[in-house]
């Protein structure tokens, strides 16, 4: 799952509104324009589709916007602060947050937890919110996706994770 899904999916779990997402990113620290968050949220072909079909429909790859992994973490930051406010600061921290999201194999991690805390929930909501979907995943196993990487109990977060996830936030929030 690339970062343009996840934002498609989460968009679409939370039923988000463009000028909101435009003033999450903003929060995050970067400038989108609504014309750019229309390019970032077009839907992606199958890249073994592509490989098959070498020809594209009018207006879809060319224009597509690819979402990197800085753009999708200053989003998440945005979309924290968008629902918990500000976090006040001590003057011995920086004001811009360490970047979370260390190698594309963490994305799917850092979605997980910066999910978890903008929407405040607790690691039984989370696994709830899981098994609305369909999924099972035990505590420990949820615990081991939201370690620091390097620990040596941290597990990488497939896609299945977030795409269960985000499908169980949208059975919830909805209905």
């Amino acid at each position: 799952m690339n970062n343009n899904d996840i934002l498609i999916r989460i968009r679409y779990a939370l039923d988000i509104k463009d000028i909101d997402m435009i003033e999450m990113f903003r929060l995050g620290g970067i400038k989108v324009t609504k014309d750019e968050l229309q390019k970032m949220l077009i839907k992606s072909k199958d890249e073994s589709q592509n490989k098959l079909n070498n020809d594209k429909t009018p207006g879809e790859s060319d224009e597509m916007i690819s979402c990197n992994n800085l753009t999708l973490e200053s989003f998440l930051n945005g979309f924290i602060i968008f629902k918990r406010g500000v976090q006040e600061q001590n003057a011995e921290h920086s004001t811009k947050p360490a970047l979370a999201i260390m190698s594309t194999g963490s994305v799917n991690n850092v979605v997980l937890k910066k999910m978890k805390i903008a929407l405040a929930l607790s690691s039984e909501d989370m696994l709830a919110i899981l098994s609305e979907a369909g999924a099972t995943v035990s505590k420990g196993e949820l615990s081991a996706v939201f370690r620091k990487e390097g620990h040596k109990n941290y597990k990488e977060c497939g896609d299945s994770y977030v795409r269960n996830f985000l499908k169980g936030l949208a059975i919830k929030y909805r209905q």
